[in-house]
Parts: C-alpha cells; sequence; structure tokens
C-alpha cells in the first residue's frame, strides 16, 4: 500500500467521523452524547495526520529525483571518471527501493470499508433485535422508597417502576396509573415488552430494561411509544415474585426522544396516533 494511500485512508476516516458526529447526529446511535466532543477530536487529528502524511510523501518522493539530478550531472562534467561498476549504482537503488519496508500490510485495505461506510451508510441503531436476544439488567436493591407524587398518569422511568414492583414493601404502585416511554420489542407470537436500551459509554456494553405489556395494539418492532396503564397484577407486589408488567390503556406512537440511550422519564410529545 503506497502513502500516499494511507493518508487518503486518514483523512477519509476523519471525515466519516466528522460526518456522522458534526454533520448528523448518527454518533449517537452508538456512543452516549458525553462522548461526542471525543470522536469530534478524533476526527480532527485524522484528518491532520492524513494531510500531513500527503505533504510529507510528496516531499520524500522530490527528494530522491534532486538528489538523482544532481548525481547525473556531477558525472556528466567531472573529470571523465567511470564508475568501476557501470550497474553498481543502479542495482543499489533498485535494491533499496525492493527492501522499502514503510508499507502497510495489505489487510490495511480492509480498513476502507467502515471508512466508507461512517460516509455513505451508517449501521442502524441498536433495537428490539438487541433486546430480545439479552437478558434485562438487573436492577439495583433499593432499601427505602419516597413517596410517590399525586400526578396522574405518573411518568416513571423503566427502572423505577421495576424497582417499586419487586422491592417496595409499602405497595405505593398498587392501583396508581402509570406511564412509561420505550420502544417495541417482541415477546412471543402475540405479547411485546416495552423497552429501554441503555449504555454506559457506547453500543458494545448496552443493556436493557423491559415491562410487560397486556393489552393495546401491537406494533411494529423498534417503535418508539408511550405506554399508560397500571401495574399488571401477578405474583406479590414489593417482592420478587411480582411479574413486572403493565395492563396498557393507551398505546401512543412517539418520535424517537433525544435520550434514546438512557432510562429516562417520559419527554413531553405531540401524539402521534395509537389507541
Amino acid at each position: 500500500m503506497k502513502r500516499s494511500f494511507q493518508a487518503g485512508l486518514l483523512v477519509l476516516c476523519g471525515l466519516g467521523l466528522l460526518h456522522i458526529s458534526v454533520v448528523t447526529d448518527l454518533c449517537l446511535r452508538y456512543v452516549k452524547e458525553s462522548m461526542r466532543p471525543l470522536l469530534i477530536a478524533s476526527g480532527v487529528v485524522l484528518v491532520l495526520l492524513g494531510i500531513a502524511g500527503a505533504v510529507l510523501d510528496r516531499r520524500g518522493r522530490r527528494d530522491p529525483e534532486e538528489h538523482e539530478h544532481g548525481h547525473e550531472h556531477e558525472h556528466g562534467h567531472g573529470h571523465g571518471h567511470e564508475h568501476p561498476n557501470g550497474h553498481a549504482h543502479e542495482d543499489a537503488h533498485e535494491d533499496a527501493h525492493a527492501h522499502d519496508h514503510s508499507a502497510m500490510p495489505r489487510v490495511a485495505w480492509l480498513l476502507l470499508l467502515p471508512a466508507l461506510s461512517l460516509l455513505f451508510y451508517a449501521p442502524p441503531a441498536l433495537g428490539a433485535y438487541t433486546a430480545a436476544r439479552q437478558p434485562a439488567k438487573p436492577v439495583a436493591r433499593q432499601g427505602a422508597f419516597d413517596p410517590l407524587p399525586a400526578t396522574s398518569p405518573l411518568p416513571m422511568t423503566l427502572s423505577d417502576f421495576t424497582s417499586r414492583v419487586r422491592q417496595d414493601r409499602s405497595r405505593a404502585i398498587k392501583g396508581r396509573t402509570v406511564t412509561m416511554t420505550g420502544i417495541v420489542t417482541p415477546h412471543g407470537k402475540d405479547g411485546w415488552d416495552l423497552t429501554r436500551i441503555i449504555i454506559n459509554c457506547c453500543a458494545a456494553d448496552a443493556q436493557s430494561v423491559k415491562v410487560r405489556i397486556y393489552g393495546g395494539p401491537v406494533l411494529a418492532a423498534d417503535t418508539w411509544v408511550s405506554v399508560t396503564g397500571s401495574w399488571h397484577p401477578a405474583g406479590t407486589l414489593g417482592t420478587g415474585s411480582a411479574q413486572v408488567a403493565l395492563d396498557a390503556r393507551t398505546v401512543t406512537k412517539v418520535p424517537r426522544p433525544v435520550n434514546g440511550y438512557q432510562d429516562a422519564l417520559p419527554l413531553p410529545t405531540t401524539r402521534s396516533g395509537g389507541s
């Protein structure tokens, strides 16, 4: 692989990172918002390294040409002495090129594929396919719970709802109407889970929190919805036997929130249909 191609590949990778982190919000499919500045800085560094490599390569090619031209000029206007071996210098020059170890291995061509994908085809965000194939994220043990606000319906995160159902001995969640937002994850033939995918750093460490939904329409996988309903009575509330489930009263399609990779409270949105 020529050095000029190496420089071009660095620039291409840098532009790809800048495209998904500055021009668009595609980077939020794979990393948290707090990681965006690091992606931008990495993109800038790669572009600068590529430009610097191209400049150095151009200078490196120019210097040998000037050296050879000067060497020929010296021999042409010297005292008529020939080189002891007319081919020695030429052979040495070719041998130097033959043993140039500065080239990258051919496997480096594979870097071209992810670089182009960042510019022209971004992989889809994590969704129902990932969530359906991993267990629910364990919810941290909580000793005491604050009283629930009197708001109805009560906005809740999926983690908070799970903790209330399985750990709150006061059973404050019983009979309360709550609303939660997440994506539709198919569960069996007819059932589905309301899911939030949570990432701590990037998509590689993603975990999911799930609430089983009973009733309401079964929408397409990966649809963002806001579900309003009450706890589905199954098991003993406030213990580990209680099922983390909701009897849905309404299921409403909503746009993907900007905090889609957090287990956050539902954001105020304009409803676009549902039941």
